[in-house]
């Protein structure tokens, strides 16, 4: 080869191409709107949501994720480090959500425009040699193309006509199913994005007998969308007469909860009359769109604390966190910032049916109050560290370290007996008297305000109409071509696997085409 000779094919080096930013981005987008991205996303949505389930939600049970703090403060640590306790405002699933959004909307819109191509689009003439199809027959002799084409249209069969050829095709709803599938999942989404930015959704614990008006201030726990703001909350309240829970009273699922109800006192606006409403399990009171769920109960003895000073620094019912939900044992804390001469804190055990142990304790055998029974396990006095702007939980004593620098009254290895309801424990070096004088019960509710529920309904409902079109209609097509007198027809479809089932249908077709019409006399 000579020196100004170019180098052959096999001789030249192969340069790999450079994508560059705008490949790589052109990359990226097919890649995310593929329908296998949007497969893999809509899994992980799915699956996303678990945690959701199995992890007490900050947003629906507050309750839980205070007990989880104090039974597992380490495990605790790390769910919230993750954001298990707030799975569905967390910033992960937000992520998932809003790739899941772009995903289908990438994959909506060419296919819609394909699919209003397609629908426009008349069917294509008959091939040449029918018999190469998959299905074939002969039909009858003397069958004209008028006559055929008009079998086929009785049929539901769209059809076009040439000279000597008909072509028919039926079941493109397969088409929209799959599209209207996809367009359902994207209302879903932005239904979820509605509810999110409009909605608001609150938690609050209410003792019988108490009452509750739906504002910012009285809730324990509120989420509101970025566009709701204080004045948009619909203005009810209700009081809460009176609750009743029943249990299991025999045999080996003894004790387990049967069903429990809150008596409800209910003004749909200030100047509404009052209705009465029984607020269940899954039957929520509904006003004006916002929803009031019963999720939880449990017991909230009364209690009163007279301080040294002779003077009641406390009076009221205590809500108590459930320890034992076979029993409902619970555990009770009482601060009295206002006693005198000093503060006092208490830990309390409260007991529904309390029984007495061959050791000597006492233990609830049962989660109804047949026998209610009250014990003081700690009492302390001094400075609670309730204003030292430290936040602190009502439902919890100070931790321990403060705790070591209070004056113990009553010490968990001196127990004393439980107090029934209306007697009293008279507190050592004249600090004051405890008396436990009634039982209450508290419920807890979540109030949810989401105007993306009934499109979120409604997404959902089509999806499942949608898919089912989608799975049970396939596409077929029909050709007849006519020539010297004789006929054949053919057919086929376009969705895999399903060959099979049209056979039948190909055959009843056959038969109509080749049926001879009755002439009149």
């Amino acid at each position: 080869m000579g020196a100004d000779e170019p180098p052959s094919d096999g001789q030249r080096q192969r340069t790999p191409v450079k994508l560059g930013l705008v490949g790589w981005l052109r990359w990226g987008w097919r890649t995310l709107t593929s329908m296998r991205t949007a497969l893999i996303l809509l899994f992980l949505f799915a699956l996303a949501s678990v945690p959701g389930s199995l992890v007490p939600q900050r947003g629906v049970e507050p309750e839980k994720v205070a007990r989880l703090y104090q039974d597992n403060s380490a495990l605790a640590e790390w769910y919230d480090r993750f954001q298990l306790f707030d799975v569905f405002t967390s910033a992960w699933f937000a992520a998932i959500y809003l790739l899941l959004f772009t995903s289908l909307i990438g994959c909506i819109v060419p296919r819609t425009a394909a699919y209003l191509r397609d629908m426009r689009r008349k069917p294509p003439a008959a091939p040449k040699i029918l018999s190469r199809l998959p299905h074939y027959a002969s039909l009858s002799d003397g069958l004209t193309v008028d006559e055929a084409a008009g079998r086929l249209r009785r049929m539901r069969f769209r059809v076009a006509t040439g000279d000597g050829w008909v072509a028919a095709e039926k079941g493109r709803l397969h088409e929209t199913g799959n599209l209207f599938f996809h367009v359902s999942l994207l209302g879903l989404l932005v239904a979820v994005g509605i509810g999110s930015l409009f909605g608001y959704r609150a938690n609050v614990l209410v003792v019988e007998g108490d009452g509750f008006a739906n504002t910012v201030a009285t809730y324990d726990r509120y989420l509101p969308g970025p566009q709701v703001s204080a004045e948009s909350l619909e203005p009810f309240s209700f009081e809460l007469t009176d609750f009743e829970a029943t249990y299991q009273v025999e045999g080996d699922k003894r004790g387990q909860e049967l069903d429990y109800s809150a008596y409800l006192k209910v003004r749909d606006s200030p100047d509404a009359p009052a209705r009465h409403f029984e607020l269940k399990v899954n039957e929520p009171l509904e006003v004006n769109g916002t929803q009031t769920y019963l999720i939880g109960h449990g017991y909230a003895p009364v209690f009163r604390v007279t301080d040294g000073k002779g003077q009641v620094a406390f009076e009221g019912p205590v809500p108590c966190l459930i320890e034992d939900n076979s029993t409902l044992t619970s555990g009770c804390v009482i601060k009295v910032p206002d006693a005198r001469p000093s503060p006092m804190g208490f830990l309390l055990r409260f007991l529904p049916t309390s029984v007495q142990l061959p050791d000597g304790t006492h233990a609830s055998a049962f989660p109804g109050r047949l026998n209610p029974r009250a014990q003081v396990v700690l009492a302390v006095s001094g400075d609670l560290g309730l204003r030292s702007g430290q936040p602190q939980s009502v439902y919890q004593l100070p931790p321990i370290e403060v705790l070591q620098t209070l004056t113990p009254l009553v010490t968990p290895d001196k127990p004393r007996p439980p107090l029934a309801a209306g007697q009293s424990l008279d507190l050592p070096t004249g600090a004051g008297k405890l008396e436990f004088i009634e039982v209450k019960e508290w419920m807890t509710l979540q109030i949810t305000y989401d105007p993306g529920r009934v499109p979120a309904l409604i997404s959902a409902a089509t999806a499942v109409i949608a898919i089912v079109l989608s799975l049970s209609i396939r596409r077929r097509r029909v050709f007849v071509r006519i020539k010297d007198g004789t006929a054949d027809a053919g057919g086929l479809t376009r969705a895999e696997g399903s060959a099979a089932g049209f056979a039948e249908e190909f055959a009843s077709i056959v038969k109509t085409l080749s049926a001879r019409e009755k002439k009149g006399p």
